[in-house]
């Protein structure tokens, strides 16, 4: 009984790890494999460094073809910003709310 209460401490450790720091970043990352499947052409987009663009074809290698004022682009969907894509797609209504 004494050996359980001296990893008591460590068992509530681990628990309080998984619930603030692993369980949101398998939650996060989850959300970003969604929004990176359901990507379709003409979507706009924000990449992580910030360009402007909008999805002209998905490709099944992981990259994406897109137009941005420079012309067109190739690009990996994992350097799409998730945040940024969605509250530049956000209707109107939700953008004035904020």
């Amino acid at each position: 009984m004494e050996q359980l209460q001296s990893f008591f401490p460590l068992i509530l450790l681990f628990m309080v790890i998984y619930l603030f720091m692993i369980r949101p970043q398998m939650k996060r990352s989850k959300q970003e494999k969604k929004f990176s499947s359901e990507l379709k052409k003409g979507d706009k987009i924000i990449t992580i460094g910030g360009i402007h663009a909008k999805v002209l074809d998905i490709n099944s290698d992981a990259t994406c073809i897109v137009e941005t004022s420079a012309g067109k682009m190739k690009i990996e969907l994992s350097a799409i910003s998730m945040e940024k894509s969605q509250k530049l797609n956000a209707p109107k209504e939700v953008k004035e709310k904020k």
